[in-house]
């Protein structure tokens, strides 16, 4: 307590406290002591009583207090998030801060408190698809397979179209960015025609190999096919990671892949076009590119992603596959149990 009295780095209430303290074990009544700390009887005799019962530690730290009364029960609460799980507004598919508050008689505020306090976001939706193809787990094994433990002696390619890319012009140009304003885009636009790329990525280098073809048919996939053996080492297997559309199975396609033996398809499952690393530099493409362009003809959109592709090459970025067979099935087999215990 004297340790506490003459300190002086201590806070002045821990300091006064211990004068409190000292004085009253001198014999100095509170009211006396009040007077000579400049203090009030009551918070004197209130540093007595917590010594008493707490020693030197009671005077650290001041007692809890009780608080604000909270302005909504528990019982409002939780209808409040029972309302949220298990109803729906009327002539809505969903409930809103507003309708919510509407309905139980709080402020929005509440209400987006309760929500974030239990983690709701009703005005948020995630989609899924269950693959229904029969060899799902055949396919999803030889696709990983390649991924994780490619063949040696062989290149691996991701191959796939990303049909109807349309060259947009729009009616005005736009405001460009400066500092307090985004830039600007008028919505409305003018087409000027479609292109369709066809593009295969290395998983070893990153690096794409892309043709862009006015349609979208087996003859421009035969094509797309000659090309990637020219311009792939010839004493290597190619071994090529598409999806089920018809163009990847026509006859014709297969008679040329039977007089090309180091060709080797595997096929994606059904609904899976998650699988094809593809489709990861489409989503760099499209919005590094394409969403923001204005081309006056397809000649010039062709030129871009020719452009594109042509200075990803030169510093090619891998896309890393890690997640393992198990791994995948592992979350399938927990959706379609949620999805069972929804039905």
């Amino acid at each position: 307590m004297q340790n506490w009295a003459r300190a002086r780095s201590q806070p002045q209430r821990l300091v006064q406290r211990a004068k409190i303290i000292l004085l009253a074990a001198d014999g100095v009544e509170s009211q006396k002591i009040a007077q000579r700390l400049g203090t009030s009887r009551p918070t004197v005799q209130l540093w007595r009583e917590r010594f008493l019962t707490l020693r030197a530690a009671g005077l650290e730290k001041d007692a809890p207090r009780p608080g604000r009364i909270p302005p909504i029960s528990d019982e409002r609460r939780a209808a409040v998030v029972e309302a949220t799980l298990h109803s729906q507004p009327p002539n809505a598919t969903h409930w809103s801060t507003r309708l919510m508050a509407k309905a139980h008689g709080v402020s929005e505020a509440t209400v987006r408190r309760i929500w974030r306090e239990h983690g709701l976001r009703p005005h948020h939706v995630s989609t899924f698809k269950v693959s229904r193809d029969p060899r799902f787990v055949e396919k999803l094994t030889d696709v990983v397979g390649l991924y994780l433990n490619p063949p040696d002696k062989a290149m691996v390619l991701c191959v796939d179209e990303k049909s109807q890319i349309q060259a947009l012009d729009r009616t005005q140009p736009g405001l460009p960015l400066k500092p307090g304003r985004c830039g600007t885009m008028t919505h409305d636009y003018t087409r000027h025609g479609t292109t369709t790329l066809f593009a295969a990525l290395s998983t070893l280098d990153g690096a794409v190999i892309g043709d862009c073809m006015p349609q979208h048919r087996h003859q421009e996939f035969t094509r797309f096919l000659k090309r990637l053996d020219r311009q792939t080492p010839h004493d290597l297997d190619l071994h090529l990671i598409v999806d089920n559309y018809a163009t990847h199975k026509h006859p014709d396609v297969q008679r040329w892949l039977r007089r090309h033996p180091r060709f080797h398809l595997h096929f994606t499952p059904t609904s899976c076009s998650w699988l094809n690393l593809v489709e990861r530099w489409f989503r760099n493409l499209t919005q590094h590119r394409l969403r923001r362009g204005s081309f006056h003809n397809v000649k010039e959109l062709i030129q871009a992603i020719q452009d594109y592709i042509s200075g990803h090459n030169q510093n090619p970025r891998v896309f890393v596959w890690s997640a393992s067979v198990e791994r995948i099935l592992t979350k399938v087999a927990k959706c379609k149990e949620a999805l069972d215990a929804l039905h």
